[in-house]
C-alpha cells in the first residue's frame, strides 16, 4: 500500500436518503444525549447520539463543497476508507519523526487507541447508517475518522478540555450542529470551576482557531501523513492553542472526572 492507493470498501449495505430526511433535528434525543455526556465525558455514545440527533444537513452540505474543489472532486471519486489505513499499523510506521504520521502514532499509542474504536462505537448508535454504501456515508465515515488526526493537528490533546476545544474546532470545520451544543454545553460545565483558569477562553480560541485554519475536511490525508508536522500546521493555517496550553495539564479536566479513555 502506499499514499496513492485508493482504499474502497465493499459489501456495504444499501441505503435510501428520503427527500429531507438528513435535515430531521431530534431536540430530545439530543437533549438526553448531552445530559448524559456531562455527566460522563466517557461517554463516547453519548457524542454519536447527539451527532445523529443533530446532524441535519452538515454532511450533506459537507459532500457538496468537498466536490466543488478539485482536490476534493478527485478525493471523493477515490473513496478511500481512512479507518483502514489508520488501522494499518505496517503503513503508520513508515512515517518519519516528525511527520504527522508519526505523530498520528504516537498519538493513538500513548492512549492506547486505535481507529477501529471510534468505528466501532459509532456502529452501536441507535438507526447508524454509517457503515452503508452511499457518497454521504462515506464522507460521514470520513469525518467520524480524521477526529484524532484533528486531535495532533490542531494541539488539543484528550483531557476534558482538549476534547471540548476539539470539538469547538470541529464546529468551525464542518458546522455541524452536535459539535457546537458539545462546546457551548463543555464551556457552562468548566465554568463552574473555580481555580481562575482560562477554560471557557481555551474553548472560545478554538472556535477561532477552526474557523481560521483552512477548510481540512478536503485535505489528502495520505500524502498528509508524510509531511513535517509544524510544516502541515502551518501550511493549512492552525494556529497554536496558547489558551489551552497555558493551563496546566493537570487542571485539564475541570470539573469533570480525570480522563482515563477516549
Amino acid at each position: 500500500m502506499n499514499a496513492m492507493t485508493p482504499i474502497v470498501a465493499e459489501r456495504r449495505p444499501e441505503v435510501e436518503f428520503r427527500k429531507g430526511e438528513t435535515m430531521r433535528l431530534q431536540p430530545i434525543r439530543a437533549f438526553k444525549a448531552v445530559s448524559r455526556l456531562m455527566k460522563d465525558k466517557e461517554d463516547t455514545a453519548a457524542v454519536f447520539d447527539l451527532m445523529r440527533a443533530l446532524s441535519g444537513n452538515a454532511i450533506s452540505q459537507g459532500y457538496a463543497r468537498l466536490l466543488k474543489t478539485p482536490r476534493g472532486g478527485r478525493i471523493a471519486y477515490e473513496r478511500d476508507e481512512l479507518n483502514d489505513r489508520l488501522m494499518d499499523r505496517t503503513w503508520l510506521e513508515s512515517f518519519a519523526p516528525g511527520t504527522v504520521g508519526a505523530a498520528y502514532l504516537a498519538h493513538m499509542d500513548l492512549r492506547g487507541f486505535t481507529a477501529d474504536g471510534l468505528k466501532e462505537i459509532s456502529e452501536q448508535t441507535r438507526d447508524s447508517q454509517v457503515e452503508a454504501a452511499h457518497p454521504l456515508t462515506w464522507y460521514a465515515r470520513r469525518m467520524r475518522d480524521v477526529h484524532d488526526i484533528w486531535h495532533v493537528l490542531s494541539g488539543y490533546r484528550t483531557d476534558a478540555l482538549g476534547e471540548a476545544c476539539l470539538v469547538a474546532f470541529s464546529y468551525e470545520q464542518t458546522r455541524s450542529l452536535g459539535f457546537g451544543v458539545i462546546a457551548v454545553a463543555a464551556a457552562g460545565k468548566f465554568g463552574k470551576a473555580k481555580n481562575g483558569q482560562p477554560y471557557r477562553a481555551a474553548i472560545w480560541q478554538a472556535f477561532a482557531n477552526g474557523k481560521a485554519a483552512a477548510w481540512l475536511p478536503e485535505v489528502d490525508y495520505p500524502a498528509l501523513f508524510a509531511e513535517d508536522l509544524e510544516a502541515a500546521r502551518a501550511r493549512l493555517g492552525i494556529k497554536p492553542p496558547t489558551v489551552y496550553l497555558s493551563i496546566p495539564a493537570e487542571l485539564r479536566d475541570g470539573t469533570f472526572e480525570a480522563a482515563t479513555t477516549h
